[in-house]
């Protein structure tokens, strides 16, 4: 397919699963909602974190510091703002905050950024912890502006489509480009005259922005929020685990793990939260070792080559139960030793 059928395709994919999502609150129930508004929200946390560290293999941790600040903001600013311009300004503090993060930490590779990432995110909220107990005396907000659950539902979803726009616009652009030069060979991309620090701050600013508004809109969900709630480092890690699992470089993956982890988590954490948590890990563990390119990378060679492995793998075994295995090796060992002896 060329490079304009492609566009299409993904375009026409992503028209026809908005409108989907979009009739889903007039015919589905309560619980379908609040599911469907959950995987929208990791939708729109995991695609954004993919554009930015599946690209650039930075593996950033501050996607919960993002989604804080927007809530927070947002519980401030709704009352005397309006719905629109609360996650307007929302996502454009979240934006300044990392242009300031990554100026800091973005000069800094693997395990020292995902470190100083995640210990920036606890330094924010400690620090709003410590701002609301010994300022205003109390911990927590509540939220006395509340909108309808179909504005809640049709922001998000708006949001977790255009971040997948803007990830299918992005990866087309000169600016895609640099980001995926920069995890392929950083140091061959600023030979080349791609100005990496720009590029690495803009492409982090651009993931808080959409982690800001999200964390906005799904502030109102709680109608009492405190730093515990939104600052949870476990919204981060699994938004890094849904993009990886789904494969972080690609378009489709993290919306399809997304939803297959939203349904894990509502079948699941409620009922049997350990199993919940050791299906992360076991999903994880099986995307390394046998899937590295996510989910997205599935086809039917792959099933093939499994299919093949196992076989093989089978046929070994069998081999080694019966004796047949260590029979064949005595033999070589003796044939070896009576060559070596003439």
């Amino acid at each position: 397919m060329t490079e304009r059928q492609l566009l299409i395709r993904d375009l026409l994919v992503l028209f026809g699963l908005t409108g989907w999502a979009l009739s889903l609150p007039y015919y589905g129930s309560e619980f379908m909602v609040s599911m469907a508004l959950t995987c929208l929200m990791y939708v729109a946390l995991s695609s954004s974190w993919g554009l930015f560290c599946g690209s650039t293999r930075y593996l950033s941790l501050a996607t919960s510091a993002f989604f804080g600040i927007g809530a927070y903001t947002s519980a401030l600013s709704l009352e005397k703002f309006g719905w629109v311009q609360s996650i307007a300004m929302v996502a454009g503090i979240a934006t300044v905050v990392a242009v300031v993060m990554g100026a800091a930490v973005l000069h800094l590779r693997g395990t020292y950024f995902a470190v100083l990432t995640f210990g920036m995110t606890e330094l924010i909220r400690h620090a709003i912890t410590y701002f609301e107990k010994q300022v205003t005396g109390t911990v927590g907000r509540v939220l006395t502006v509340v909108p309808e659950r179909d504005t809640i539902y049709l922001t998000v979803l708006v949001l977790a489509a255009g971040t997948v726009a803007l990830s299918i616009g992005v990866r087309r652009t000169r600016f895609g480009l640099a980001l995926m030069g920069i995890g392929a060979d950083e140091q061959r991309a600023q030979t080349l005259g791609v100005n990496t620090r720009l590029i690495k701050i803009a492409g982090f600013a651009m993931t808080a922005a959409v982690a800001g508004a999200v964390g906005a809109a799904m502030s109102v969900r709680w109608t009492y929020i405190d730093p515990h709630t939104v600052f949870n480092p476990f919204i981060g890690f699994q938004t890094v685990l849904i993009a990886l699992i789904g494969g972080a470089i690609t378009l489709w993956g993290p919306l399809i793990a997304a939803v297959v982890f939203s349904l894990l988590a509502e079948t699941l954490r409620l009922k049997a939260p350990q199993v919940y948590m050791m299906s992360l890990g076991l999903l994880l563990i099986l995307s390394v070792l046998y899937l590295p390119g996510g989910l997205a990378s599935l086809r039917a060679e792959t099933f093939k080559g499994w299919w093949r492995d196992t076989r093989d793998w089978a046929k070994d075994l069998k081999r080694e139960l019966s004796g047949e295995k260590a029979r064949e090796e005595a033999r070589l060992k003796k044939r070896a030793k009576e060559q070596y002896l003439v």
